[in-house]
């Protein structure tokens, strides 16, 4: 196993993060798996064998039925690995069972910590936006729980670009814990996070884990252009996330995967991750599974070095366009661009290169 930095930090993260989204299968988590104590602890098991030391988790994942399975496929091999978890997303009925609140998350936190059976969450994330709270009294509250102890490090996730600069400003202006970590969607299928999400990263220091790095299995090559959605997949179960707005530009994508896994002797699934971890500011990717064989294919992609001819390949089909004011810029002030800058615009030295812009 490799290991990175979270962002401007001097912790240690696997190049790969156990995602637990299976563990429990309750209500609509079932589309995604449903795996019992039993099996969670084999996985858990081989992820450790490979110096996984990342566990992700979340409040909300069949109702914290996830976190106390986790707990229980630890067990004594807590102490040696990071756990992360969750809160903001609704797990009741109640009016302040949602949100950011300093009620609702030294509430939750509290709640995730007895689920785990553990004194202090390593990395806690507020799991999506909250328009209707303060950003000062949730990261007070976040300041109030890394005091405590209970928490070591914070991040976020879903957040659009503006939201997480005004959080980090925030921040920076009352003294309060700052985000060092975002996790987000990003995959060869869905590039949208290169036009504000990763050059943030960058400019910021933020490390950046992903979340379905294989788009629910979509980009694994079991799923192919004009076959039927394979059976006991989550898609066969109706899940819809994430969203495929051009689904030829997906079995595009899925073509170029498999030709250059099937070059070099190894799966989509690897090729995909692989091009994953080469993309600026990526510090680990949360993967899952059903199987243990899945597990060890994902963990096999962590060895698997693309060439430059192959990353261009992918680069190509699965481009996104130069939105405004990016391409605007990209004609007028490349000349001082930073290193933030050229996560995104790249992309287009040679697509743009010769445009005239108004």
């Amino acid at each position: 196993m490799k290991y990175r930095n979270l962002g401007r930090t001097g912790l240690k993260v696997s190049a790969l993060s156990m995602g637990t989204f299976t563990f429990g299968g309750e209500g609509m988590f079932s589309a995604a798996g449903s795996h019992g104590v039993d099996e969670a602890r084999r996985l858990v098991g081989l992820c450790l064998d490979a110096g996984i030391n990342v566990f992700d988790t979340s409040n909300m994942y069949s109702t914290g039925r996830s976190e106390e399975i986790l707990a229980e496929a630890l067990g004594s091999r807590r102490q040696d690995v990071l756990i992360s978890s969750k809160a903001r997303m609704r797990i009741g009925s109640g009016p302040n069972d949602e949100g950011v609140s300093r009620y609702h998350l030294i509430r939750e936190c509290e709640r995730s910590l007895k689920r785990l059976k553990t004194d202090v969450i390593d990395i806690y994330y507020m799991h999506e936006w909250d328009g209707l709270t303060p950003l000062q009294e949730m990261l007070h509250a976040l300041d109030t729980l890394v005091t405590a102890g209970k928490i070591r490090y914070i991040g976020c996730s879903n957040y659009a670009g503006w939201q997480l600069m005004k959080a980090l400003g925030t921040s920076d202006s009352h003294g309060y814990q700052r985000f060092v970590t975002q996790q987000i969607h990003y995959t060869l299928e869905a590039r949208e996070a290169e036009y504000e999400l990763l050059p943030i990263s960058v400019d910021q220091g933020l490390g950046v884990l992903v979340w379905s790095p294989l788009a629910g299995g979509l980009l694994t090559g079991a799923h192919r252009r004009g076959q039927p959605t394979p059976p006991g997949s989550r898609q066969a179960k109706g899940w819809t996330e994430p969203p495929i707005r051009d689904v030829e530009r997906l079995w595009r994508i899925v073509d170029e995967l498999v030709a250059i896994a099937d070059a070099r002797g190894v799966t989509a699934a690897q090729v995909a991750l692989a091009w994953l971890l080469d993309r600026p500011a990526i510090t680990s990717l949360v993967v899952g599974g059903l199987t243990e064989a899945h597990f060890r294919d994902n963990i096999a992609a962590v060895e698997l070095e693309l060439t430059p001819e192959e990353k261009r390949r992918l680069d190509d089909v699965s481009a996104i366009p130069s939105i405004y004011p990016y391409w605007h810029q990209f004609n007028f002030a490349r000349d001082r661009f930073s290193d933030a800058d050229w996560v995104l615009q790249r992309n287009y030295v040679t697509r743009n290169a010769g445009l005239s812009a108004g």
